[in-house]
């Protein structure tokens, strides 16, 4: 064949091959002397993100945008057309202009371009390793000069670097809308937004409907979002001057790839994490979490509560608008004020402060960020309009000042963090102990009450929900006196601890309890209500637990049946989950030194709550360990180096929870577990069964047959890695419950440690006294100074 027919045929194939070829121009840039098309990429400097053309899943439409290069899974982050696509692939052109905007036809039609107003004489179009689209003068280096960018002009997505907020210079928004579907990128009706009132706040929004509030920054965090804390994937910033207003955050590490999205097909925002083992977007958080998220849920005054038995209540002074409508769960006509405010008495007004909320709306408030609290309640107190104050900076002891006209609107509590929150009551309604309804804050009391910042009930209330504290409807005792069950004339039942003259346990370590729960809020720890404390009646107010304690029911043949292996695995990860709250994720680092079965108690699903903080040390965030010569707690449970020596740290509890563990799993007390001749407690039983081979032996014969048996295995082989005998070599709560939820290789148990009078056989305290089975038991203790 001729040579110049064989050249002229490889032309001719390579032209035709040309459409269907990818590549990249001028690698990462695009200048006036180019056009992009169809099957061409812009590919960043550092090949981490691509610009092109591109179809969404079940779309034959084509749209220019931005995506992570090294993901398998294309994740666009950007769309420039979604509003106008481009509906014949091959027919797209972007150019840049000598304008220094870019515009991108369709045939002849303009279907999108920028607008920037400078001019540049050499300008170009750059894709940055951040993911951002940017047009600059050739020679520019400076981003502040920029003539546009993409980041500007966000899509569902904002990526490290962007800011989501305004720009005061130029009244501009940049916000985070989501596509209308995952096969339709123009603009959904969900958006992420700022709305500019004195307290600026963020918004999920609907079209024009708030949706949820993630409320105004608070020098911390926004104040719907109290867990949005330090954390080691990224760190976060929210700036407001007089030019901008916006939130921003980067990567800590740059290996790491992090996204925000919102979905409109879930109506979610999410916080998304690659994950490069499992090649998939592990999301990290979300909003909506929960009902309490949703905007105005419990109406004016309502105060939304998700660990409360009603997810609804009136704030303390407050009662539902409609009764009727209240108790059939539609929360949306509010609550109105039991006394209304009246201006002409306005000096005698008073305020109710009311702690761990999310701020109300803000769209009518005022704020001075020069004055503080105190400063903040005068001028609230002399303006009868105002009816709440607060700091508006929580950082440090606070600062600021906001204050709120008109009514209180979606407020919600939380179980950790929250901020503080002084609402105007009437003077008639200060002071004044409701005898129906535990409030959420209490009135003034006497000096023993000062600071206990715990709702208090009067002593004629609590007569009348036990019926005069009737032997009928005592449920336990303890070191600190009889417990009794009870019903407040709200239908709410109740279980009421009552401080014995003779306990030899006075009000200090009354208050002292009052002071530690009152500060702890987790769905596995025992919620205390409320307090009495008037002329000599001392006494706790608890949720009451209908299913008694774990002591009451695992111990016994019959009862335990109903504690199949889930429940107790369940019951197992929760104890987990409420012990690392207090040693780690509370305000306080705390240390129980008391746990055991009867302080284990069970709501109506059976779901473990830890009680009993009266003899708990609390430690600052610091302080993992210390000493004391005064041991309390009870024998079997407690860590030898603490019973020995006194020596006691978040170890000491690992080493309690490690013996409870044995228990729930064998159905059997480590005190009194004898085998002939062989081991003289469980502990030791467990370890020699361990060593053989034969740990399967170990489980309740109430569940053998239908227990998991490798998730048992799992939780005998952590329950000894918990009871070893020196505390360095115990794992602590994190890496236990890491444990719990995983299949993967442990460290081999080193031998136990026990320290046990192997010739007691009764469950004994410190002071000697028999422990009993008891509903709600909660011994009192010492809680020692540090």
């Amino acid at each position: 064949m001729n040579i110049d027919i064989i050249s002229f045929l490889i032309n001719l194939t390579c032209i035709l091959l040309l459409p269907s070829l990818k590549f990249s121009i001028a690698v990462d840039t695009l200048d006036l002397s180019q056009s992009f098309t169809n099957g061409m990429t812009l590919v960043s400097q550092g090949e981490k993100f691509v610009l092109g053309f591109f179809s969404p899943m079940n779309s034959n439409k084509s749209y220019l945008g931005i995506w992570y290069k090294n993901i398998p899974v294309q994740t666009v982050v950007w769309v420039a057309n979604g509003v106008k696509p481009i509906n014949d692939s091959s027919s797209g052109i972007l150019t840049l202009n000598d304008t220094g905007n870019l515009v991108l036809k369709q045939r002849d039609e303009v279907v999108w371009y920028t607008t920037s107003q400078q001019g540049s004489l050499n300008p170009v179009a750059q894709l940055l390793d951040s993911g951002n689209l940017v047009i600059r003068g050739e020679k520019e280096t400076n981003p502040e000069v920029y003539l546009w960018q993409s980041f500007d002009y966000p899509s569902d997505t904002i990526l490290p670097g962007m800011k989501l907020g305004w720009n005061l210079r130029t009244h501009t928004e940049r916000r985070m809308t989501s596509w209308k579907s995952p096969d339709d990128p123009s603009p959904g009706d969900l958006y992420w937004g700022s709305l500019l009132y004195n307290y600026p706040e963020q918004y999920l929004m609907q079209g024009t409907k708030k949706y949820v509030r993630v409320g105004p920054w608070n020098g911390l965090h926004f104040s719907g979002v109290p867990d949005q804390k330090p954390n080691n994937v990224y760190a976060y910033n929210f700036v407001s001057n007089k030019d901008e207003i916006y939130y921003t955050y980067s990567m800590l590490n740059d290996s790491v790839i992090s996204r925000m999205e919102l979905n409109q097909t879930d109506s979610i925002y999410y916080r998304y994490v690659w994950s490069e083992d499992q090649q998939i977007w592990n999301v990290m958080k979300s909003l909506p979490k929960d009902r309490c998220d949703y905007y105005r849920k419990c109406g004016v005054y309502g105060i939304c509560t998700i660990t409360g038995s009603l997810l609804c209540e009136c704030l303390s002074g407050f009662s539902p608008r409609s009764p009727a409508a209240w108790n059939s769960s539609d929360w949306s006509q509010g609550c109105v004020r039991n006394k209304p405010l009246n201006c002409t008495n306005k000096l005698n007004d008073g305020f109710v402060k009311v702690k761990g909320l999310k701020i109300p709306d803000c769209s009518h408030t005022w704020v001075d960020q020069t004055i503080g609290l105190n400063e903040c309640r005068l001028k609230c107190l002399n303006n009868c309009s105002c009816t709440a104050y607060t700091n508006s900076n929580i950082t440090g002891e606070g600062s600021g000042c906001v204050m709120w006209f008109g009514d209180l609107i979606d407020i919600r509590e939380f179980e950790n963090d929250g901020q503080d929150l002084y609402i105007r009551m009437d003077a008639s309604e200060l002071g004044k102990e409701d005898s129906e309804n535990i409030e959420l804050e209490g009135g003034r009391g006497s000096e023993d009450e000062d600071d206990l910042d715990l709702p208090l009930l009067t002593y004629s209330t609590l007569v009348t929900a036990t019926d005069n504290f009737s032997i009928k409807n005592k449920i336990g005792e303890g070191g600190f006196g009889p417990v009794y069950k009870g019903r407040l004339a709200s239908r709410q039942e109740i279980a009421v601890k009552r401080l014995s003259s003779d306990s030899g346990q006075g009000i200090n370590e009354l208050k002292n309890e009052v002071k530690l729960i009152a500060k702890l809020q987790h769905r596995n720890l025992v919620k205390l209500l409320g307090c009495c404390i008037e002329e000599e009646h001392r006494m706790l107010v608890y949720e009451y637990m209908p299913n008694n304690s774990l002591n009451w029911l695992i111990f016994d043949d019959t009862k335990s049946k109903l504690l199949d292996w889930p429940k107790r695995f369940n019951i197992i990860c929760g104890i987990a989950r409420g012990l690392l709250y207090l040693h780690q994720d509370s305000r306080l680092r705390i240390i129980h030194r008391d746990l055991k079965p009867s302080n284990i108690l069970l709501d109506d699903k059976l779901n473990p709550k830890i009680s009993d903080f009266g003899i708990a040390r609390i430690f600052g965030l610091d302080q993992t360990h210390g000493n004391t010569s005064r041991v309390v707690g009870t024998y079997g449970y407690m860590a030898p180096e603490y019973a020995a020596d006194g020596l006691f740290s978040v170890k000491s509890d690992v080493f309690s929870f490690g013996i409870l563990m044995l228990e729930i799993i064998c159905g059997k007390r480590s005190r009194g577990f004898y085998v002939e001749n062989e081991s003289p407690n469980l502990v030791t039983h467990a370890w020699s069964l361990w060593k053989e081979g034969r740990a399967l032996e170990l489980i309740d014969k109430n569940i053998k047959d239908a227990c998991v048996e490798s998730e048992a295995l799992r939780c005998i082989h952590v329950s000894l890695l918990c009871v070893q005998q020196f505390p360095e070599d115990r794992p602590g709560m994190p890496s236990v419950i890491l444990m719990l939820g995983s299949d993967g290789e442990f460290a081999k148990p080193k031998e136990p440690g026990y320290y046990v009078n192997k010739y007691s056989f009764a469950e004994t305290s410190k002071s000697g006294q028999s422990e009993k089975t008891i509903t709600n038991q909660m011994t009192i203790t010492l809680l020692e100074a540090r």
